[in-house]
């Protein structure tokens, strides 16, 4: 422990004193970065497989906890266990997105749980009420799960979150209503993921709600629940209990909608999770650091308002998160608001590159990174942003600073040769300092934000666009981004980029496509009462007088 402590301390101080020679050598300013120090730790519980198996465990003790207090349980743990195996197994298999993450695990896991203690509980507090028969399982909130789960993680945890909670559930009711509850289950379960597809609005939930509340009421009835062929269709008490049945089914789809629209934010919060809804929230161009982006670099706001239009529309076209690609496109170049004159779209006259070397230069352009990663620390914006701020220019290198110092070698050895200069003078090239420090895009979005970034700004180039110049610039800055391994981990497929490509060219030729040349106005001549003979113009004064004597 000693021994550690000891090497601890001594290499301490032997970075002071490393950072110490740079700030005095003047190549550094002596300030560390700002760094998210929570995010390492949380990021190894997410991974960790100990936890992960503590969950699965947890779990499977809870669900079959369930079973404690119902009828004919006897019967029911081989059926239970078959069920809780299997579902396990395709959760693990079939959604593996969300199995490698062990706070989705928790949440899809946690959810079902917590649905289903709510549903026993609610069907125990409707058996000793005096609701009735009728409306048993109309006061259950049976879509909470499917509606949570697919709003947070998507149609598919969604449509599983259903399947599960509609078999698992139904063996904790009594035997004869074991099939009804499996099919509103089933049902209202299904209904509430199709009507959650893209939730954009907070209202939307309710919507949805609604229509789970219309769903249950129809197997209800189906399922005889609501009998209505022992009465009278025009008696009084058939539409009282068909109408306090609608009643009630949509009362409960409307609150389990309002529920979960409240406890989103939440979630979220937890989980690290970012729904629609706060992306949409997101977009707004009035954040502080958008509006001084605006102000102190418009070249660069404008750039990436041109870079979030592309990329919504290449996500769109290939089904990623359109609204968080248009979102994080906002924010991925404001690391250039710490020397924004540096960039070329900030610059009105003098290009501050030219008394700097190609080193420096690379220096500068390259720490925009970090920078913006700074800033976005700083200023707590979603977790994404900040990747997408990391990611979108991969570990690529810095070509044309890159070729230029390499140009600027070659002049000294040249010189050298002749006896001009020392060997010592010779300026080092090294081609890490002209590499971003990556990584390199790791989700689609990010990948398709990390080409947008690179099309829009090479398309400033092209002298004359036509259609086919801009076909040929967006087909050789996606090959070359293949070939160099940048979109490796993206996910994205041969035929998403064949879409990508598509969207490009179309969105740039829109952006980019020339106008006619109207012919100029011929100036007429001024009205008589407005000249002399002489053919110049009346000043004010004599147009004044004349107006008067008339």
């Amino acid at each position: 422990m000693a021994v550690c402590l000891t090497r601890i301390i001594i290499l301490g101080f032997v970075d002071q004193i490393r950072r110490w020679r740079l700030v005095q050598k003047g190549l550094s300013s002596g300030k560390k970065r700002r760094t998210s120090t929570d995010r390492g730790a949380l990021s190894a519980m997410d991974r960790s497989l100990a936890v992960r198996g503590l969950l699965y465990l947890g779990f499977g003790l809870g669900m079959l906890g369930l079973l404690l207090g119902v009828q004919d349980i006897d019967s029911r743990w081989g059926e239970a266990v078959v069920i809780l195996i299997c579902g396990l197994a395709i959760f693990h298999l079939n959604h593996q997105q969300s199995a490698r993450r062990n706070g989705c695990v928790l949440l899809v896991f946690g959810g079902i749980l917590i649905h289903l203690w709510v549903v026993k509980l609610a069907c125990g507090v409707a058996l000793r009420s005096d609701l009735g028969e009728h409306y048993d399982f109309l006061v259950m909130p049976i879509a909470l799960a499917p509606m949570v789960h697919s709003v947070l993680l998507g149609q598919r945890a969604g449509v599983y979150s259903s399947v599960f909670v509609s078999l698992f559930g139904a063996l904790t009711i009594p035997s004869d209503d074991r099939w009804a509850f499996f099919a509103i289950s089933l049902f209202c379960g299904l209904t509430s993921v199709f009507a959650t597809k893209r939730v954009s609005k907070r209202g939307r939930l309710l919507r949805a709600g609604f229509w789970v509340g219309v769903m249950a009421l129809l197997v209800d009835l189906v399922f005889a629940k609501i009998s209505v062929s022992n009465l009278e269709i025009f008696s009084g008490e058939s539409w009282t209990i068909f109408g306090k049945a609608c009643l009630i089914a949509l009362s409960t789809g409307l609150l389990t909608g309002l529920f979960v629209g409240g406890v989103l934010p939440l979630l979220e919060g937890v989980f690290g999770l970012t729904t629609e809804i706060s992306w949409l929230e997101l977009s707004d161009l009035n954040h502080p650091l958008l509006r001084k982006m605006q102000i102190e670099a418009p070249g660069t706001f404008h750039h990436s308002l041109i870079v979030a239009s592309l990329a919504e529309s290449a996500a769109e076209a290939i089904g990623a998160n359109a609204v968080m690609s248009r979102v994080c496109a906002y924010f991925h170049d404001i690391g250039k608001l710490n020397k924004p004159e540096y960039f070329i779209e900030n610059q009105g006259g003098l290009n501050p590159h030219d008394t700097l070397t190609p080193t420096m230069s690379g220096l500068i352009i390259v720490a925009h990174v970090k920078d913006g990663v700074d800033l976005a620390i700083k200023n707590k914006l979603n977790p994404r942003i900040l990747d997408v701020i990391q990611e979108h220019h991969g570990d690529s290198l810095v070509y044309y600073f890159y070729r230029k110092a390499q140009e600027r070698l070659q002049k000294h050895e040249v010189e050298e040769d002749h006896g001009a200069t020392d060997s010592d003078d010779l300026p080092k090239v090294d081609e890490k300092s002209f590499r971003y420090p990556g990584p390199i895009p790791q989700t689609r979005e990010s990948g398709i934000i990390s080409l947008a970034d690179a099309i829009e700004s090479a398309s400033r180039t092209i002298a004359k666009p036509s259609p086919s110049r801009i076909r040929s610039l967006v087909d050789e800055i996606v090959f070359k981004r293949v070939r160099d391994g940048q979109l490796d981990a993206t996910g994205l497929t041969m035929t998403d980029l064949t879409m990508i490509r598509k969207v490009f060219s179309s969105t740039l030729r829109s952006m980019l496509h020339a106008r006619i040349e109207y012919p100029k106005e011929q100036i007429e001549d001024a009205p008589s009462d407005l000249s002399r003979k002489s053919g110049k113009l009346a000043s004010a004064e004599e147009v004044e007088k004349e107006r008067r004597q008339r």
